[in-house]
């Protein structure tokens, strides 16, 4: 009955610009989805190229979208970003026919707020990107938004096309024509779950083209003009979908677009008027690495030596075997410029002036690194990287990738740098670069995949001393040991920050938790395990209950909820890095309290040891010993396992809250 309303209604509905009805604004909660917080009512995109002598084919984007506002957090929603890409040529996208509207119910009728200057944000995004943010204006609960606009672009590239979102999508309408001179290999994302009915086709198209045939001498006498109609057809894909189900962000999914129904659309040939190919563009992978290799800010980069040569004897000192000098310079790169926060596998300012200036962009520093590398005789080489917020590169294609870590071999043995972060160790790249896999390019040409996804384990040790007081206080002290990606995390996140916003953010939903003698050792030794330590006092730490003590042996460092909530996942689980959480308690018994009981030992596991929990306590003397070990082998999980994964959590969640119960002798 539900869907059969829903259909109903967007049938009913009058998609035209400015047509929002009463119906809409009405609406309180999502007919399919009650969790949504904002739907998009309507989307419209409309992809075609015209043809003028001027300027040739250009590329024009329509977009029309109509977007439900159900609360405040779906407010978000009522900000849109558009960007515009240009080149160092000089040719740019133009933003057109930008008009936006909210429409809110104001003494029972429809009142409009126009989309006006002030709510218009242009910026310069970076060196190829600019930015237009369109903030909506008098957003409310139950508002809708509306907006349309048109980029003209003179590049025949095409963006992705995504046909889902966050939210769930009642109607989407695209439509693209490409003319028959231009080849474009279409790609659905693999990781998605829903895909929508494509329907493929041709239309006829002509344009006119103005032929000048001028007279003899300096005079105009004799010139005329003739007029020429050619006749070509567009190839075509249509897209006409309702009630798209939305993509639910969970914990730990990565980064959730990577799931998202979309196309995309690689130029990998321009085609003569008989269908012929006249250029050949990214037909493989071999050919778009090569290609890449042989850009001036990119392969071209790494044969200059000259301006940092002198520098470098007493940067490696005594260094002579390769692994020694790779370290020496690695961490001089990683003094030597900081990074500016800009992706990119090409060299934004050259390695020259990045070198010189002590600031450059990811191209910048690990071309850099590299240079210095191979003008020491070490097999150094790029490794083309798509980040996780780019996503997973789906042909071969040159946009697919958007920053470069470099590779050291000597022989067998290989390790992977990245000198943008100041915390990154050899062979632990920045989350945001693991990203599956990376394409290696040598200068002679070869190029291949290689893993990026670690597979060492992050290690985190933690012993927890607990004394417990007869008012049902405890105190006690914390000491941590971290290794890998956990210590990377760690450094990168509290290294900078104040004594006491670190202590802060240690307290943080703990209860009344005070935290003191806050120590951090190894925050830059890089090399060496992360170690931290603190004394803690905890108000209400133990219920007590007549002569009764309960109290669960983590503490405030029991979960005290899975993260996991939904009832099927439709991606993977993805940790990031496999991982071993241990866990050493020590409980002092108070005195005249002996143990009255206290959960039992247990080994959890999941799909044959893949994910192992155990918990093993035992009491010694006047001491409760706890020892508690969560280890992941497999940092993605398959969502074909994630019932199976929830309910071995939930099973931990449990675990933890188990109690020990004490009573006085």
């Amino acid at each position: 009955m539900c869907l059969l309303f829903s259909t109903t209604i967007i049938n009913a509905q009058d998609y035209k610009f400015g047509k929002v009805s009463e119906v809409e604004l009405a609406e309180t909660v999502h007919p399919l989805d009650s969790s949504a917080n904002a739907a998009i009512l309507y989307k419209e995109e409309t992809i075609s190229f015209t043809y003028t002598k001027e300027d040739g084919f250009m590329q024009e984007r329509e977009v029309h979208e109509r977007i439900k506002i159900y609360n405040k957090e779906g407010y978000d929603w009522a900000t849109k970003k558009i960007y515009l890409y240009k080149s160092k040529a000089g040719a740019n996208e133009k933003l057109r026919g930008l008009k936006g509207y909210t429409y809110n119910i104001k003494e029972g009728k429809v009142d409009e707020d126009k989309l006006k200057k002030d709510g218009i944000f242009e910026e310069q995004f970076n060196e190829y990107l600019e930015l237009t943010t369109l903030t909506m204006p008098n957003i409310n609960d139950g508002s809708v938004i509306e907006y349309t606009y048109k980029i003209v672009s003179p590049f025949l590239q095409i963006d992705d096309l995504y046909f889902q979102a966050l939210i769930p999508t009642n109607k989407l309408v695209m439509s693209i024509a490409t003319p028959q001179y231009y080849q474009y290999d279409k790609q659905m994302n693999i990781q998605a779950f829903y895909y929508p009915k494509i329907k493929e086709g041709r239309d006829n198209r002509t344009f006119t083209s103005t032929n000048t045939n001028r007279g003899e001498g300096f005079t105009a006498t004799g010139t005329s003009f003739s007029q020429s109609k050619s006749e070509y057809f567009d190839n075509t894909i249509k897209i006409d979908e309702e009630n798209i189900p939305a993509v639910r962000a969970e914990a730990f999914a990565g980064n959730i677009d990577n799931y998202l129904s979309k196309m995309s659309l690689e130029l990998s040939a321009i085609l003569t008027q008989i269908g012929t190919v006249e250029k050949a563009l990214s037909s493989n992978w071999e050919k778009v690495s090569k290609t890449i290799y042989d850009y001036d800010s990119f392969g071209g980069e790494l044969s200059r030596h000259n301006f940092f040569k002198k520098d470098l004897p007493s940067v490696l000192g005594g260094a002579s075997e390769p692994f020694e000098k790779t370290a020496a310079l690695f961490n001089y790169v990683k003094s030597k410029v900081k990074w500016n926060g800009n992706n990119g596998y090409t060299a934004q300012k050259g390695i020259k002036n990045a070198y010189k200036e002590g600031v450059g962009n990811v191209g910048d520093i690990n071309l850099l690194l590299i240079a210095m590398l191979k003008s020491q005789g070490i097999e150094a080489n790029p490794v083309l990287v798509s980040t996780k917020n780019n996503g997973i590169p789906l042909f071969p294609t040159r946009n697919g990738f958007n920053y470069v870590v470099c590779l050291v071999q000597d022989g067998e043995n290989a390790v992977l740098l990245d000198a943008t972060e100041p915390y990154c160790a050899p062979n632990i790249l920045p989350v945001r670069a693991l990203n599956w896999q990376g394409r290696i390019v040598k200068e002679n040409g070869t190029s291949g995949w290689i893993p990026l996804r670690p597979s060492n384990i992050s290690n985190t040790s933690t012993m927890l001393n607990v004394t417990l007081n007869d008012d049902a206080s405890a105190a006690g002290k914390v000491m941590q040991g971290l290794t890998s990606h956990t210590a990377l995390n760690y450094r990168q996140r509290y290294t900078s920050m104040s004594s006491d916003d670190h202590r802060k953010a240690i307290e943080k939903n703990k209860g009344a938790i005070e935290i003191s003698d806050l120590a951090m050792e190894n925050s830059k030794q890089i090399m060496e395990p992360l170690k931290l330590s603190y004394n803690y006092e905890l108000p209400d730490a133990v219920d007590v209950i007549g002569d009764n003590i309960y109290l669960t042996p983590l503490l405030f460092m029991a979960d005290k909820e899975s993260p996991f909530k939904l009832d099927k996942r439709n991606y993977p689980i993805d940790f990031v890095t496999p991982f071993n959480d241990k866990y050493l308690v020590n409980i002092k018994l108070p005195e005249n309290y002996v143990v009255d009981s206290m959960p039992q030992s247990e080994i959890i596991e999941f799909n044959n040891g893949i994910a192992t929990y155990s918990f093993i306590g035992k009491q010694n003397g006047s001491f409760l010993q706890f020892n508690i070990t969560l280890e992941l082998n497999n940092s993605l999980i398959d969502p074909a396992d994630y019932e199976i994964f929830k309910d071995f959590y939930e099973k931990i969640i449990q675990k933890q809250a188990e109690q020990v119960v004490l009573k006085k002798s």
